[in-house]
């Protein structure tokens, strides 16, 4: 089975004892193809695929054959298309009997260490993963050049920016202005330090705070979407004040 994807983040699969999923470019459509032993797996895959990315962003190229699959077969592969394949663009997923590669870009190192974990996590002893994954390379290095990995920072428990934040994010705008009509996600993050939904509400109105301080700066809003994180995905140790202090950021995320 394949999946290709360019940021739909999926965009094509294709199966056949042998399934891909191959994923391209955020609006484009994830296209499943290949062969599967019987209709219960088309199914089975085709009604995951449509939870993650919507019936009408699929399409179906399936076909049904006299292949002989491993034991269980359906269920794994049904299993290893999850929710982090949206993570990955430009990419492919290939599932060949009990071979499963996964090709493409992701935004940052820590994402191609996690999402390898997570597909590693769910793939069996007796199959082999082959995970090929890098960072979205030209824009996203201007960003994070310019980021140079500081910390926008925020009044204690407020999404009011510090002084030292507004300056970084003034520096910002040049190099967002350097990736003109590429779209940006900007991703909050806390601290574990308090309740989690409380920091999942924080993590979402910094990140919405840092959109409308860049709107202001002439940044067009039609490009800029936001995410909160919340404690969710850590960087460094919370137990520390120094570890506390760089989970809270804010992240700049080229689509």
């Amino acid at each position: 089975m394949k999946i290709k994807n360019k940021y739909l983040k999926l965009n094509k699969i294709i199966i056949l004892f042998c399934f891909l999923i191959g994923f391209n470019v955020h609006a484009q459509p994830v296209i499943a193809e290949g062969n599967v032993p019987n209709n219960s797996s088309k199914q089975a895959i085709l009604a995951k695929l449509y939870s993650i990315y919507g019936q009408e962003n699929v399409i179906d190229r399936i076909q049904i054959r006299q292949v002989v699959a491993p034991t269980d077969w359906s269920n794994i592969v049904t299993d290893v298309i999850n929710e982090d394949l949206k993570k990955v663009k430009h990419g492919m997923l290939t599932i060949k009997g009990s071979d499963i590669q996964l090709t493409g870009k992701v935004s940052n190192s820590y994402e191609i260490h996690d999402t390898t974990e997570r597909f590693k996590g769910l793939t069996p002893e007796n199959y082999r993963l082959n995970a090929q994954l890098s960072v979205n390379q030209a824009e996203q290095k201007i960003i994070d050049a310019a980021l140079k990995n500081r910390i926008i920072e925020f009044e204690s428990g407020s999404a009011i920016l510090a002084t030292s934040g507004i300056q970084i994010l003034d520096e910002m705008v040049s190099a967002l202005n350097k990736v003109s009509g590429k779209k940006i996600r900007i991703i909050g993050h806390t601290d574990s330090s308090g309740d989690t939904n409380k920091n999942l509400m924080l993590s979402q109105q910094r990140a919405e705070a840092v959109k409308a301080y860049l709107i202001a700066k002439n940044l067009p809003a039609h490009l800029l979407s936001t995410e909160g994180s919340g404690s969710s995905k850590p960087v460094a140790d919370n137990a520390t004040a120094e570890g506390r202090k760089r989970n809270r950021r804010i992240e700049f995320e080229v689509l």
